[in-house]
Parts: structure tokens; C-alpha cells; sequence
């Protein structure tokens, strides 16, 4: 190797951060994990994200003193943030460690995961689920009849709905029995679902949307959709095994995005799978109030954690980039 190759070898590597800056970053991460309250937040955000404020209700603390155990958490590297509108959510940071900490950090997440919250701690957060829950029924019980135009105001429809029936149509199903929509809204995919599987179920937590997705299929003859009032925990669903779950664009109205994951798993037929269609994170605050989101899209990677944790792996994604900004992401997940 020349000298000059040997120059710009040397110029490309990158840099070893000095031990000084080793030991700051694990003296930073010690100190941060050290304190009961902090590795509670760090419980708490294990799968969900959570404002300042929301914090501060489940945890019965002022803003000042959590604010402060927030900022040592992100200094460490053990916390990342992004804002709202007007507001900054937390989330737990699973990568950006130095690699000589990353074993660190996730032992202490393994651990802490596995200690159950305090009562009073579980208890507030549970609360605090359903006042999230609870808004967003009120949100499509007010907006059932402007449901597309509020949809509109993000992503249309008819923007990724040829996608998600593509991947749908490519998808490796080796059964076509029975499929399960999530939220189908006012019933516009069911029109795909129903000439693909024998039954088609259709679940949504909005009676009133519920009524506009039946009054839908009633007008398109569909005859074989099936429609229940409830969520993904109903026991109307006890012992059901679908091929194929359809989820479109409802995630990031629900309080527990994990946990819907987990559940329609739960009901998968040998073979069968799970195709979500929701927003990449975006940072427009106005969706709340305008369209009832509780999440402002999600990265991809937290959607893939999250499905990992519901036993799904990834099979396909495909992501569609809107004239206004926004980006749709179509991911198709299935058992290993």
C-alpha cells in the first residue's frame, strides 16, 4: 500500500473517542441509572412514548423536579425526545450508545423490565391509557360523518390504497378464509377484502363509525363481512384465527400500539399475517385536535420493535411519500 493510500485509509476510520470521553459517557450512564425514579421512566417508556405532563401525572411529580431526571436521561443517551406542536415526548432511546456501553444500557433495560411498577404508579398509568382511549372514541363519535375529510387532511385514501392491495395481493398467504380489519373506518377497504377471503371481519371501538363502515358494505353488496363493536382485546374474538389482519391507518389513533400488535397475533392462523399501513413520525401537532391522532406517526423502527415483541417479522415495507410532507408507511409482518 502506497503511502497515500495509507493516508486516506487513516483519514476515512473513525475517530476512537478518547478514555476520558469513555469514562465520562459510562460515569454519565451510572449517574443516570442510579436514581429509583429515573429507572421508573425508564419502565414506563419501555413501549410507549409520553409527554412531560403525562409523566408528571403518572409519577404524582412536579414538572421542575422531573424535568431535571428527564434532562440527566437524555444526557446519558438513555432517553431521546421529539416534539409535538408545542410539546416534547420521550421516548427510550434503544441505540446511539457508544458501542463499549451498548451492552450496559441494555442490561439495565432488560432489568428494570423485568421489576413490576408500584401500584399507585401502575394504577395512574392505566388511567392515563384510558383518558387517551376515551378521546379518541369522542373524536369519531363527533367526526363520523367528516371521517374522509379529516383523513384527507393527511393522507387520502385513494393515496396508498392501490399500494396496500398490491402488497396484499403479493403478500405469501397460503390461505384466504379469513381476514380481520382493525378500524375500518367508513368501509372503503373492505370493498378489497371481501372478493379476497370467504369471511371478513370488521372491528372498531366507534359504534358510529362502526354503523357507516356497515352502511358501506350494505350498499356494495358485500355479504360476507361480519361487523363487531369492540377492540382487539374483546372477548368477541376469543379463539378466532384469521390468515390475514388488515390495520390502516388506526395506529396512531390508539393509546397502546404494542399491544394491538400483540393481540391480533395472538389470533394469526399458521401462516397468516398482519399488513399495517400508518404514518412515518411527523412532527404537525394540529392532528390531534383536527384528526384525533394520539401518536404523530411512528418510525419504522419502533413499529418493527414492536411487532418483534408480538413474535412478527418483517417481510415486506414499502413507503410512499406524500405531496404535503407526510410519508405513509405499508409494512406486512408475519410469523418466523
Amino acid at each position: 500500500m502506497s503511502a497515500s493510500s495509507v493516508h486516506t485509509a487513516l483519514a476515512e476510520s473513525p475517530p476512537q473517542d478518547a478514555p476520558e470521553q469513555q469514562l465520562a459517557g459510562l460515569a454519565a450512564l451510572c449517574k443516570a441509572s442510579s436514581d429509583p425514579l429515573r429507572l421508573q421512566v425508564l419502565r414506563v417508556l419501555h413501549k410507549d412514548s409520553f409527554g412531560v405532563s403525562e409523566l408528571c401525572s403518572i409519577f404524582d411529580i412536579r414538572q421542575p423536579a422531573l424535568s431535571h431526571h428527564l434532562k440527566v436521561l437524555a444526557n446519558a443517551g438513555l432517553v431521546a425526545t421529539r416534539r409535538e406542536g408545542n410539546s416534547i415526548f420521550y421516548r427510550r432511546s434503544e441505540l446511539g450508545q457508544r458501542p463499549e456501553l451498548e451492552a450496559l444500557q441494555h442490561r439495565i433495560f432488560d432489568t428494570v423490565d423485568s421489576i413490576s411498577l408500584a401500584p399507585a404508579t401502575e394504577q395512574r398509568l392505566q388511567a392515563l391509557y384510558r383518558q387517551r382511549e376515551q378521546n379518541s372514541r369522542h373524536f369519531f363519535r363527533d367526526n363520523a360523518r367528516k371521517f374522509r375529510q379529516q383523513q384527507d387532511l393527511i393522507a387520502s385514501y385513494e393515496q396508498y390504497a392501490d399500494t396496500v392491495a398490491g402488497v396484499l395481493d403479493d403478500a405469501p398467504l397460503t390461505r384466504f378464509d379469513t381476514a380481520l380489519e382493525v378500524g375500518p373506518g367508513d368501509g372503503a377497504f373492505l370493498r378489497v377484502l371481501a372478493p379476497r377471503f370467504r369471511r371478513v371481519i370488521a372491528l372498531d371501538n366507534a359504534a358510529a363509525m362502526l354503523e357507516r363502515a356497515r352502511e358501506q358494505a350494505s350498499e356494495a353488496a358485500l355479504e360476507n363481512v361480519q361487523f363487531i363493536h369492540g377492540d382487539t382485546s374483546s372477548p368477541e374474538l376469543e379463539g378466532l384465527r384469521v390468515d390475514c389482519v388488515v390495520i390502516n391507518m388506526v395506529l396512531h389513533h390508539t393509546p397502546s400500539p404494542g399491544q394491538v400488535l400483540k393481540d391480533v397475533s395472538s389470533h394469526l392462523a399458521p401462516g397468516g399475517m398482519v399488513l399495517i399501513t400508518d404514518l412515518c413520525s411527523h412532527d404537525q401537532g394540529w392532528a390531534r385536535e383536527n384528526c384525533g391522532d394520539l401518536w404523530l406517526g411512528f418510525d419504522p423502527q419502533d413499529l418493527g420493535h414492536w411487532a418483534f415483541e408480538a413474535g412478527l417479522v418483517d417481510i415486506a415495507s414499502v413507503y410512499l411519500a406524500q405531496r404535503n410532507g407526510f410519508q405513509v408507511q405499508v409494512r406486512l409482518f408475519g410469523h418466523p
